[in-house]
């Protein structure tokens, strides 16, 4: 589609990027090829050299994933993407691509479980040193960075204590040294927060959350300016294959279209949850970005639009609580997963950051009573009953 007038998210969310075949199809097409034919040898090296525009092979680039990176460059305000087979390649990938040994990283220690084991484990391995620190204090990313530091790398708001990074200040410390600053913006969505308006150089997303948003694929996306790409993450991705599903990108393309409706009535529903729990007796503490008591208010009021569709919680007694309650729970789902349109709960400390060092964990405020619940499309009084009820095994 073109238009000479800026179009909003929810009209790019329904007709971004697309392309149609001969056929003018009105659903995007699935292009499920692997590689794709010449008419001559001529046309072939041409393709190859990049004389000729046109795909090579499903690998590189794809018809069907292409609509999905487009689209998504429309939404993040991004030049170029990358689609990626799931959330942790696109992580992966956009750190490991621009570093080598030697190197200096700075990460917020507030990190998905496997991101951190990025961090600590896997980059240390090939010789890049890391530093962990409290994202919420500048003082200590100032501290941290080295003449040799290329990356700096943070979760806004955190998984899964919802803590909130303020992202303009951390740019700022980045571009001062020429570090590139990576942000995952899956808690707050493209729709709530825009990391590239507030400095950010790369944006990374598990598509397998609110994009699909009805749990039924993996993908991951990578985006930032044209010359990044090209300069830093094409060969990484062309030769080391975390390429997305032509299928996974047609449903994710799907998922894009309901994107705002789904999110809008998510958070809703978040936010009344978030205000149940905050008066019930079983609840020892509360966290949702949303609220004026968030810790980080303030810098929330600055650069996100909307509170988030997750809430995170610590119920009394500890683990022992925490399963009673979540075992007592009928509507919502006890699974790892978030951004579905089921409500879904999960306990970090047993699920998503089991590895993380028990010490680490309660550091970051994960404790044995901890629950992240992830609100899903369910009527909202059903929600709250049912939480109602769970709580009362607590109690």
């Amino acid at each position: 589609m073109t238009t000479k007038r800026p179009l909003r998210p929810a009209t790019q969310l329904v007709h971004g990027g697309t392309t149609r075949s001969n056929h003018g199809e009105t659903s995007e097409a699935i292009f499920l090829t692997q590689g794709f034919v010449y008419d001559t040898s001529e046309a072939a090296e041409r393709r190859f050299k990049g004389e000729d525009e046109g795909f090579v092979y499903s690998r590189y680039a794809n018809p069907t994933t292409d609509m999905f990176e487009k689209r998504m460059c429309m939404l993040e305000g991004a030049e170029d993407a990358r689609a990626m087979a799931s959330g942790m390649a696109a992580v992966s990938t956009a750190l490991l691509c621009q570093v080598q040994a030697g190197d200096h990283v700075v990460a917020a220690k507030a990190l998905f479980g496997s991101c951190r084991w990025i961090i600590e484990k896997l980059m240390p391995k090939y010789g890049v040193e890391t530093t962990l620190v409290d994202g919420r204090d500048l003082q200590a990313w100032e501290g941290a960075i080295r003449k040799n530091t290329k990356v700096l790398f943070l979760e806004s708001p955190t998984n899964p204590t919802l803590e909130v990074v303020d992202i303009a200040a951390v740019a700022k410390l980045g571009q001062a040294v020429g570090a590139k600053l990576v942000v995952d913006n899956v808690f707050a969505t493209p729709l709530f927060q825009k990391p590239l308006e507030l400095g950010a150089d790369i944006v990374v997303y598990s598509a397998t959350k609110h994009i699909d948003g009805q749990g039924r694929c993996l993908g991951g996306v990578v985006l930032s300016d044209k010359k990044w790409i090209d300069e830093n993450l094409q060969d990484y991705f062309r030769h080391t294959g975390p390429s997305m599903s032509p299928f996974n990108a047609w449903t994710l393309l799907k998922g894009l279209e309901t994107l705002p409706l789904r999110v809008r009535q998510q958070t809703e529903s978040a936010a009344r949850i978030a205000d149940f729990l905050s008066g019930h007796k079983a609840v020892t503490k509360l966290i949702y970005p949303g609220r004026k008591d968030h810790p980080q208010a303030a810098i929330i009021a600055k650069q996100m639009s909307g509170g988030s569709t997750l809430v995170a919680f610590e119920v009394a007694g500890g683990k022992a609580g925490a399963f009673r309650f979540q075992n007592g729970l009928e509507i919502v789902r006890i699974s790892n997963n978030l951004g579905d349109a089921k409500s879904l709960i999960t306990h970090p400390a047993t699920t998503t950051h089991k590895n993380v060092a028990e010490e680490a964990r309660l550091e970051l405020g994960i404790t044995d009573g901890m629950l992240r619940l992830s609100a899903g499309l369910e009527d909202t009084d059903d929600l709250l009953e049912d939480l109602d009820r769970a709580l009362a095994a607590v109690s």
